[in-house]
């Protein structure tokens, strides 16, 4: 329900009465706060009373510090949990540096608490004032929008609502029928809805905790954002060993204890370091483990996961219920995400997962719609239907931000190294807007039998842009009559492709119509577009323009898309102009090691795959990077030593050749022990040598451990 005639009937027929339990909870842990953290004590209040790291972890109540409270010991105020430390604006790390917002670095940690406490009472004092504008000039307090505005919820509520994630204002901002701005702060944000609220007589008497709650039980924004969200393997233990600890206590548990909590770290290079420096026997794949373990940690309620032993069996499926938390207290495993089960999916996979091996793998979601489908005398409840229906619904994600780029743009170029698979993410997008999402997991074999029956139709064309590719052949022009009987040439006004595109789409305006252009910067774009560069914008898609060659009347249609690829690695070509660029969406396609998570041998692909293009990166470029269709074969990774070996020897080795231009040095720099030192040419050897030279090359002497 997101139109407002459903909001107001649902607003109007809510039994505030059921939120009774939820706001006397709320008030007792406001009263806590207040208790704990008076007003008139924010003065002289001390560093080690307000900041991560200098407390307790495990001291969420009496005894928490400010930030520890706020964020995981009143939850009944409003969450605030998940995702990075950061969003305190400064805390101890447990490396013992202190980690602060970029306008307090470089001061001491009493003097930058100073000045962000002086904000906190500026901003206190303003809400006691009503000056709401002067908290925007704050500049300090900007950097922890969701915990200032909690911290405002709860001093003043009421002047606040308890609901602090700008995501989710604007959700409901729109959802209400009022406007969102994109870089609003979000107590400003805040004040917007509750003023919004209040406007309304379905509202009328309502408490700030009643709003909330009707608000997320009826129109939650993660309900819909969950559909998008990435679908996670993510073993129990070595071999399921937790999964009776993790099925009792409702969680999911993984190790890697001496990080500390995952909390601390901003992003997934800071992670790696500490990977780095715990495990440095293993930092082949630290950068890709970093960000399995910051997808973790991320993990929202509502999102789905799989729990596994080996590469074939299920074990469950589930639904998260809470944030992230480390829980230091544990003997091991300490880092923790609850979980709701549902042990009716368990079972054997018709065939092994090879991507299985590691802890955390992503579960296509064709695939999790089908572990999810009720078996016969399955005990699983009727809800467990609707929740595979949806999976199956979901797209993946880099189809979905596809399909986002040419909703808000018209066309989008999709960018990266070769290998990555752009064409076959465009395809992807295109089988989407055309009715066939249900083809984006299956085998190969029926998603190339999709595409080809899709291209057959006069929905979606295919082409691609070279360097002889002109305005004839995509608007219009006079090509000779292959047909004609006379002597001579004879020349016929013929459609372009693009033009034939367009007035099929202009004959049925509520159909999707899309055009693929491969190799897009390799044509010259200005001279191809001609004058219909201008209508390709959105807003002047319609607008009739009188075409130079026949004189006639053409315009764009708003139901015709273009989607572009693009190889980075190209430097045969010019970059885009400006004014190509300003008319298109970009979207990167970058290497995924997700997609090649498995082993041959002793060789983790994933961990070689990111350690081969660390190299490339360093000694060349990121756009020279390998993409991982390199290792995958018939859409799974290699599996076998006899085709890695094809694929090192026969496709990798001669992309980076071509890249080195003839220079050892550089080419020796990359491969390291696989190029011979007195030739300079990359080293030939057996299937199983390979493998194992490989691993000993880029895994730091063998493959990391495996968690499955």
């Amino acid at each position: 329900m997101h139109d407002g005639v459903d909001v107001w009937a649902a607003a109007a027929a809510f039994d505030r009465g059921t939120v009774a339990e939820d706001e006397a909870l709320a008030d007792t842990e406001r009263k806590q706060v207040l208790a704990q953290f008076p007003l008139e004590d924010w003065p002289t209040l001390p560093l080690e009373r307000y900041a991560l790291g200098v407390d307790a972890p495990e001291a969420h109540g009496a005894g928490a510090g400010y930030c520890r409270l706020m964020e995981f010991g009143v939850p009944h105020l409003g969450s605030i949990r998940g995702g990075s430390a950061a969003k305190h604006i400064m805390y101890l790390h447990n490396s013992g540096e202190w980690r602060m917002a970029a306008p307090l670095r470089g001061r001491e940690p009493q003097d930058a608490w100073a000045h962000l406490r002086a904000q906190f009472l500026q901003a206190f004092e303003a809400v006691d004032r009503q000056d709401f504008d002067a908290l925007d000039e704050l500049d300090l307090l900007r950097f922890g929008p969701a915990l200032v505005t909690k911290s405002l919820a709860v001093y003043f509520p009421d002047h606040f609502l308890p609901i602090y994630s700008a995501e989710h204002l604007r959700h409901f901002l729109v959802l209400l029928g009022g406007t969102a701005e994109a870089d609003s702060p979000a107590w400003r944000s805040n004040r917007r809805l509750l003023e919004l609220v209040r406007s309304r007589p379905e509202f009328s008497g309502w408490s700030g905790q009643q709003v909330m709650r009707f608000l997320y039980r009826h129109h939650d924004p993660r309900s819909t954002r969950s559909k998008r969200r990435p679908i996670w393997k993510i073993a129990p233990g070595e071999r399921g060993g937790r999964w009776d600890e993790c099925r009792e206590g409702r969680f999911i548990c993984v190790g890697w204890d001496a990080l500390g909590d995952l909390g601390q770290y901003q992003n997934d290079t800071e992670l790696r370091a500490a990977l780095d420096r715990h495990w440095p026997g293993k930092n082949g794949g630290s950068l890709t483990l970093a960000r399995r373990l910051l997808a973790f940690r991320d993990l929202e309620a509502g999102d789905r996961i799989v729990a596994n032993r080996g590469t074939d069996e299920v074990l469950a499926t589930g639904r998260v219920t809470d944030s992230y938390r480390f829980v230091s207290d544990r003997a091991d495993f300490q880092h923790v995400v609850p979980v709701e089960w549902d042990t009716s999916h368990a079972q054997r996979l018709d065939r092994p997962q090879h991507g299985w091996r590691s802890t955390f793998a992503k579960v296509d979601p064709a695939l999790f719609a089908k572990i999810t489908v009720p078996r016969t005398g399955s005990l699983s409840d009727p809800g467990e239907t609707q929740q595979g229906d949806d999976a199956a619904a979901a797209l993946p994600d880099d189809v979905q931000a596809v399909l986002d780029a040419l909703e808000r743009k018209g066309q989008v170029i999709l960018h990266g190294p070769p290998g990555t698979g752009k064409t076959r993410l465009a395809l992807g997008a295109a089988l989407a807007l055309t009715g066939r999402p249900d083809v984006l997991g299956a085998e190969p074999r029926e998603r190339v039998e999709a595409q080809a029956e899709m291209l057959r139709g006069d929905r979606v064309r295919l082409a691609t842009f070279h360097p002889s590719y002109g305005y004839e052949d995509f608007v219009e022009g006079f090509k000779p009559d292959l047909n004609a009987t006379g002597s001579g040439l004879t020349l016929v006004l013929k459609d372009g492709l693009f033009h034939d595109l367009c007035r099929r789409a202009s004959e049925r305006p509520d159909e999707s119509f899309l055009l693929i252009i491969d190799e897009i910067n390799r044509g010259d774009l200005p001279r191809v577009l001609g004058e219909l560069l201008t209508l390709l914008e959105l807003d002047k898609r319609g607008l009739p323009v009188t075409l130079p060659v026949s004189g006639r009347s053409f315009h764009v249609p708003p139901n015709v898309k273009i989607i572009g690829t693009m190889n980075t690695a190209d430097r045969s070509v010019s970059h885009l102009d400006a004014a190509i660029r300003r008319r298109f969406a970009f979207l990167p396609v970058d290497p995924d090691p997700d997609a090649v998570s498995g082993a041959v041998g002793p060789l983790e692909l994933a961990v070689f795959f990111e350690a081969l293009n660390t190299r490339i990166a360093r000694h060349l470029d990121t756009d020279r990077q390998i993409g991982h269709a390199y290792l995958l074969r018939d859409g799974e990774p290699l599996a076998t030593e006899e085709d890695l070996a094809a694929a090192f020897h026969h496709e990798v080795v001669p992309l980076l050749e071509d890249y080195c231009l003839g220079r050892a040095d550089l080419l020796h720099r990359i491969l390291g022990s696989l190029v011979d030192a007195d030739t300079g040419r990359p080293l030939q050897m057996s299937p199983q040598d390979l493998a194992d030279a490989l691993a000993a090359e880029f895994t730091s002497g063998g493959s990391s451990s495996t968690d499955v």
